[in-house]
């Protein structure tokens, strides 16, 4: 190539200063000549006067576009496109007819010198195809129809997914190390939905949403920022996942910008993730946050006004009487058996009590009639439930006014209590009509769903009763054990309350009969 100067100093040498490829190519596409960089892409050799698409090992036109080159030389046009090659580099490749050539040819009606810029755009290019993948992915972690998804119960559903998060985080994000937790609203907990890859011990650690004294994951949680770890070794936020931990991403879910858990991967390689690992990260936790809304193991059953009037009824009215109700059973305890009169007129208290709440009751369903927006939950599915008595025993006020609010659209009475021996207390001064269904949360202030069953078992011969729990939370192994004792295999619910999922345990309490002689 003619050496020209520009200011004293060779183009040549400013060419070969450039970061991407450079060529001059005659209208048989062979190279006249390159710049340095483009000599390096060539594997170091020299291939002046070999055809340029042989230089770069025949590459592949990405999509359907003409060849830039062919398309320059034939039109006296500039003309681009993206190539790949068979070792998964991508480069973006510009053709230019030569301006000092370009006019005198044009009379002679041939170009015969083009300039090729080549620009190595390979990460640009995996990105946008990872960016892809994992929008793809999230819109298949709930891949499901609606009646498929009514279809499955919690456990399914919650499977469903930590096995398409274990799928894609490994093939997409190429980590083998992951631990998702929920955030429990009401306490702060960070309950584990799913580990893997994580020791025992810290996938049994309890966590807690704070910037201080519960790692990472606790900080994140509080704050809702990432947080990129890049040696756990010097890092005093960092808690040991697994033994030879290195460094560790963690990031929020986030659910209309609230967080409701966290997603954190690890690596045994010291600075193993970077600031688009991170991106991509991010991405995809709003996808598990959508999946886990969708899927419906978040939000509690959406109702319409005249439903949430009759809930402002039962959150004013319902739940004072409950506790009216507790403090007469109460009372009627300790006077059994030494003052008669005084227990006639507590029973007429509580008669009284149950008798304002059915009239409520009526006035609520006159108010708000059985409107499911789930598919196949029509009032009249649940016609069983009409009549019958159930007792809720939870600490949190919400369950109990959800208990309230969703049974006793379909015709249940609903009473409550906040711990277990007020359970007690109640079933054994109903014993006359007894309770049908008794729901309770695994964890009480007093103790345990499983020892409330036990002791229930010494008045009733047959106790109905389902257990609540939150994300895998089961201290004690309570379900475990009350299975064994003979709770329904049914019978578990997640908070807060999904209404189908409720009825339908319900009503296969009231259906089931145990035989005696097993």
């Amino acid at each position: 190539m003619a050496k020209i100067s520009v200011a004293g100093i060779a183009a040549e040498d400013v060419l070969n200063c450039l970061p991407d490829g450079v060529a001059l190519l005659g209208p048989d596409l062979a190279i006249l000549w390159a710049n340095q960089c483009l000599q390096d892409w060539f594997g170091g050799v020299d291939r002046t006067g070999e055809n340029f698409y042989s230089a770069l090992a025949n590459p592949e036109i990405v999509g359907a576009g003409l060849c830039p080159l062919q398309t320059c030389f034939s039109s006296d046009r500039n003309a681009s496109t993206t190539l790949q090659t068979q070792k998964g580099k991508y480069y973006h490749i510009h053709a230019a007819p030569l301006a000092s050539f370009s006019s005198s040819v044009k009379a002679a009606g041939q170009l015969d010198r083009i300039v090729v810029t080549l620009s190595d755009v390979t990460e640009e290019i995996l990105q946008e195809q990872k960016l892809a993948a994992i929008h793809q992915a999230g819109a298949k972690l709930t891949d499901l129809k609606p009646d498929e998804i009514f279809a499955m119960d919690v456990e399914q559903r919650i499977e469903l997914l930590k096995d398409n998060i274990r799928h894609y985080t490994r093939d997409l994000l190429n980590v083998e190390v992951i631990e998702i937790r929920l955030l429990e609203q009401s306490t702060g907990n960070l309950i584990p939905l799913l580990s893997v890859g994580i020791d025992q011990v810290a996938a049994d650690r309890r966590l807690m949403a704070s910037p201080q004294g519960y790692g990472v994951t606790g900080y994140v949680a509080a704050s809702g920022k990432s947080y990129l770890c890049r040696d756990a070794t010097k890092d005093s936020k960092y808690l040991e996942a697994f033994k030879g931990a290195r460094s560790s991403l963690t990031v929020p879910v986030m659910l209309h910008d609230s967080v409701i858990g966290t997603i954190n991967v690890e690596s045994p390689t010291l600075d193993a993730f970077s600031n688009s690992d991170q991106m991509f990260l991010e991405i995809f936790a709003r996808d598990v946050a959508v999946a886990l809304n969708t899927l419906e193991l978040l939000v509690a059953q959406r109702t319409n006004a005249a439903q949430q009037s009759c809930e402002a009824i039962h959150a004013a009215v319902a739940l004072p009487i409950d506790d009216l109700l507790l403090d007469a059973v109460h009372l009627m305890e300790k006077y059994i058996g030494h003052d008669t009169e005084t227990v006639a007129k507590l029973r007429s208290v509580l008669a009284k009590a149950r008798s304002i709440k059915k009239s409520i009751q009526q006035i609520g369903q006159t108010l708000a009639p059985a409107d499911v927006s789930l598919v196949g939950c029509q009032g009249e599915h649940y016609s069983k439930l009409i009549g019958k008595r159930i007792l809720v025993v939870d600490a949190d006020e919400t369950v109990r006014n959800d208990a309230h609010s969703l049974l006793e659209r379909y015709g249940c009475t609903v009473e409550t209590a906040h711990e277990g021996d007020q359970a007690v207390s109640m079933v054994r001064n109903c014993l006359e009509e007894p309770y049908h269904v008794i729901i309770t949360d695994i964890k009480l202030p007093d103790y345990s769903g499983y020892q409330l069953m036990l002791r229930l078992q010494k008045l009733m011969t047959h106790v109905p009763m389902a257990l609540m729990t939150g994300f895998g939370y089961d201290p004690g192994h309570s379900i475990v054990k009350a299975r064994q004792s003979g709770l329904h295999p049914k019978a578990i619910l997640y908070k807060p309350f999904r209404l189908d999922q409720l009825l339908s345990v319900t009503e296969t309490l009231i259906d089931y009969s145990p035989d005696p002689t097993q």
